[in-house]
């Protein structure tokens, strides 16, 4: 936590429970979905204790609105992703329904981490719909759209038309933007192959049930050695059980590799608004020397380039004075507002730059962190999986030492 982190100095954030609900929709019809409970809980009181401050439910659409929210308002930063709507990249003995109750526990978890990590960054905790959505219940979504941020959010054929019309992107943005094509397309092929482990693993757990059931059968007809096949044959049982609370727990850490799967769209968000900036940026720049011309061949009388202008006034004759000065008044107050507008984009255009690169780092930072400690613990986790299964072993070969 560092000074910037304000929200979190002042309350604890969690979301504590998950609940299955039904209710009804806009076209009246029944639906089933989950809610969570969000708790926040002071850790500033007048004497020393904590206490709980507030609790409300919210649903999986609400974060998704929260979310959205933050994306307009706060184009530089790289806001935190939500975990998966439905579960992706998984083995095949795992439910993707997600109304599978491990499957929406692993997304209470992950919920709660976007609400950690707004509330950690240092930009994102100040604001104020933010903190309205882990107080205010009613009327809260209401609150947000009230702030009018749909009219604000740029059209997909837009952010389009400037990814292919920009004349001079900026290195660093598409540098980053190819970064987190390849950090997804990496993370993702890591995370089906993992899958594709757990269904091996799987099968070589289960495996070791059949040791178990042929090892209890056998001790059944050997009076000698019954006992040691009995005992190396619950070994098996025991490790061959095991591994569905080994794979779930390892669905938690491939969870954490999804995170920052889905944080490669967030970095592309901020690229795709920095492309807009710098097309409006270009159409504002065009657009003024455009009118500069124009008043330039106004006042000297002549016509650099073909013009409906000049073939009307070929077919109709030429202007008046009066009428020319008019125009050239007109095309020099239009200049005027034009270099201040593009005073003010390119003002705006560094500012964002300079907001943008900041947030970046900091992510980076972050990432590095937490991706470090997620795979230094899974291999941690893999190596005491291999370690119970050398003692299986060890413990069946004692067992029929002994016979």
């Amino acid at each position: 936590m560092t000074e910037n982190n304000f929200l979190l100095k002042k309350i604890e954030i969690s979301v504590s429970e998950a609940e299955k609900r039904t209710g009804r929709t806009a076209m009246n019809m029944q639906e089933t979905y989950t809610a969570y409970l969000i708790e926040t809980r002071s850790v500033e009181h007048a004497d020393g204790q904590s206490v709980l401050t507030d609790a409300l439910w919210r649903r999986y659409s609400e974060f998704e609105l929260l979310r959205n929210y933050l994306l307009v308002y706060y184009p530089h930063v790289v806001v935190p992703p939500l975990p998966e709507k439905r579960a992706e990249f998984v083995w095949h003995k795992l439910s993707a329904d997600n109304m599978d109750p491990d499957f929406v526990e692993r997304r209470r978890i992950g919920l709660e981490n976007f609400l950690l990590r707004v509330a950690s960054h240092p930009v994102l905790c100040r604001d104020k719909i933010f903190y309205l959505f882990l107080t205010q219940e009613g009327n809260w979504k209401e609150t947000v759209n009230e702030t009018g941020f749909q009219l604000k959010a740029d059209s997909r054929l837009k952010a389009l038309n400037a990814t292919f019309r920009v004349k001079n992107p900026d290195k660093r943005f598409t540098e980053l933007k190819h970064y987190s094509d390849e950090l997804q397309s990496v993370i993702s092929h890591l995370l089906r192959v993992r899958a594709r482990v757990a269904d091996r693993l799987y099968g070589v757990y289960k495996v070791h049930g059949n040791y178990g059931r042929v090892f209890s059968e056998w001790s059944a007809i050997e009076k000698e050695m019954g006992d040691g096949l009995q005992s190396a044959g619950h070994h098996m049982d025991v490790y061959a059980a095991s591994i569905d609370d080994i794979l779930e727990d390892e669905e938690h850490y491939a969870d954490q590799l999804k995170e920052y799967l889905f944080y490669a769209e967030a970095l592309r968000a901020v690229c795709r608004k920095h492309e807009l900036m710098q097309y409006d940026l270009e159409m504002a720049a065009q657009d003024l020397a455009s009118k500069k011309q124009q008043c330039e061949e106004l006042a000297t009388g002549t016509v650099r380039t073909f013009s409906l202008k000049g073939m009307t006034t070929k077919l109709f004759g030429q202007e008046t004075p009066e009428q020319r000065e008019a125009r050239i008044k007109v095309l020099e107050e239009q200049i005027k507002e034009g270099e201040q507008q593009l005073k003010s984009k390119n003002l705006e255009g560094r500012e964002f730059v300079k907001n943008a690169w900041a947030d970046i780092e900091r992510f980076k930072e972050q990432k590095n962190r937490d991706l470090k400690e997620a795979l230094i613990s899974y291999a941690v986790m893999q190596i005491s999986m291999c370690k119970k299964g050398i003692q299986v072993w060890t413990n069946a070969k004692e067992c029929f030492s002994k016979m």
